[in-house]
């Protein structure tokens, strides 16, 4: 009931902004003593576009699964620590993204790896990141692929140019028991204590949770809340969402409609570009959609690919 009146109270809004709008054109209209009109009024009717636009895309989503919350997950892939370094840019780029759009993060479990370069920095070997919001796996699920990332390496001592690649997954958030039954015999369980960079403790109790499928090999780990029981809950839900892309993969070969083909980050895979040197683009292979605004991208601007993305997926279908 809340999402729905949320969803209607949207369209209210819409309507009393363009009722106001209307009426501002007929005063303008009328009198003939106004002066021009002000810079303001094209940026409240530009403003009012983008809204619209906005809930016109989100008409166009109606699969399965379109409303419900994103579970991504970023493996750095070849490149070392510049690939580690890598997938802690993708996970910032997406967090702002999220930012931007409302959608609230929380990363599940991450794996980081040695320190380097010049600064120290960390990088992240694997990082699971949940986003709860309405749509939210329809945004995201089309960045599932590899991305691959050129530029002067902060490692190198040489400065050199390096090419790193991580690989982006996305499955949707789906509850218990709704689709997948699981058997608790099947389950592995163990705990364990979630240790950040540097080695310091994110909590001195064996609070953080490893859950592992037997009959399937399929681990999943969370380390995010206080409690061990919150920590399961969610490891269960990731497990449940793999579980049921497997699922999908065996019986009706969809396996790319969840989370996209499984492939190598690596050479020759890779589904969107991102150049800092010797020029700066970011091009996505597949919408062919591009810009040179690579630190925009990066902080966060994904709309027009992710937008781009939706609208072929909808002409396909």
């Amino acid at each position: 009931m809340k999402e729905l009146q949320g969803e209607t109270g949207e369209f209210d809004k819409l309507k009393t902004e363009l009722e106001k709008l209307n009426a501002a054109k007929e005063v303008a209209e009328t009198s003939s003593h106004l002066p021009p009109r002000p810079a303001s009024w094209d940026s409240a009717i530009e403003e009012f576009e983008r809204k619209l636009k906005e809930k016109e895309f989100q008409i166009f989503l109606s699969g399965k699964y379109d409303r419900n919350n994103a579970v991504l997950s970023i493996y750095a892939g070849a490149g070392g620590q510049d690939a580690q370094d890598w997938a802690t840019l993708l996970l910032r780029m997406y967090e702002r993204y999220c930012q931007r759009k409302g959608y609230k993060t929380q990363v599940l479990h991450q794996s980081f790896g040695e320190a380097g370069g010049p600064e120290g920095r960390i990088g992240t070997k694997s990082v699971t990141l949940e986003i709860k919001g309405i749509f939210a796996y329809s945004f995201f699920k089309k960045e599932s692929g590899v991305h691959r990332l050129v530029r002067i390496s902060p490692f190198s001592p040489k400065a050199l140019r390096h090419t790193s690649f991580a690989l982006v997954e996305v499955i949707p958030e789906i509850e218990i028991g709704k689709e997948v039954e699981i058997k608790p015999e099947d389950l592995k369980t163990e705990f364990y204590r979630a240790s950040g960079p540097g080695g310091q403790y994110v909590n001195k109790r064996e609070t953080s949770v490893r859950i592992t499928h037997l009959p399937t090999g399929i681990v999943v780990a969370c380390q995010s809340e206080r409690l061990q029981g919150d920590n399961r809950r969610k490891a269960m839900r990731l497990l449940l969402a793999k579980l049921y892309s497997l699922r999908e993969e065996e019986k009706h070969k969809e396996l790319s409609k969840i989370k996209g083909q499984r492939v190598s980050a690596s050479w020759g895979n890779q589904k969107r570009n991102y150049v800092l040197h010797p020029y700066k683009m970011v091009k996505d292979l597949k919408s062919g959609i591009e810009t040179s605004d690579v630190e925009g991208v990066l902080d966060g601007n994904l709309d027009k690919f992710i937008e781009e993305q939706v609208f072929i997926e909808q002409r396909q279908s």
